[in-house]
């Protein structure tokens, strides 16, 4: 087996691996966010101040989940292509 398609399905099998693993982890950080969000919703002892700076706070993690996905995708994309140029001059 050629090395270079070796490595494209080791690739293949770890960005699919990252994809499914992000996932379960946005599904249960958006559940704890529902949950975060119910107790603020009962929560009339919590001043206005306290129950801005939990959804400011869960609004930076969802913005820093999605920037480290983000940043994983482009270097996945990288390695991706740099595996898919050079096959293409190979041939």
């Amino acid at each position: 087996m050629d090395q270079k398609m070796l490595f494209r399905q080791m690739i293949d099998f770890q960005k699919a691996t990252f994809d499914n693993s992000f996932k379960a982890m946005a599904t249960l950080q958006e559940q704890g966010e529902k949950m975060v969000s119910m107790f603020l919703d009962q929560a009339s002892w919590l001043p206005e101040d306290g129950k801005k700076a939990v959804t400011d706070w869960i609004e930076a993690y969802k913005k820093g989940r999605e920037d480290f996905k983000g940043a994983v995708e482009k270097n996945f994309n990288k390695v991706e292509d740099y595996f898919a140029s050079s096959k293409s001059n190979a041939q």
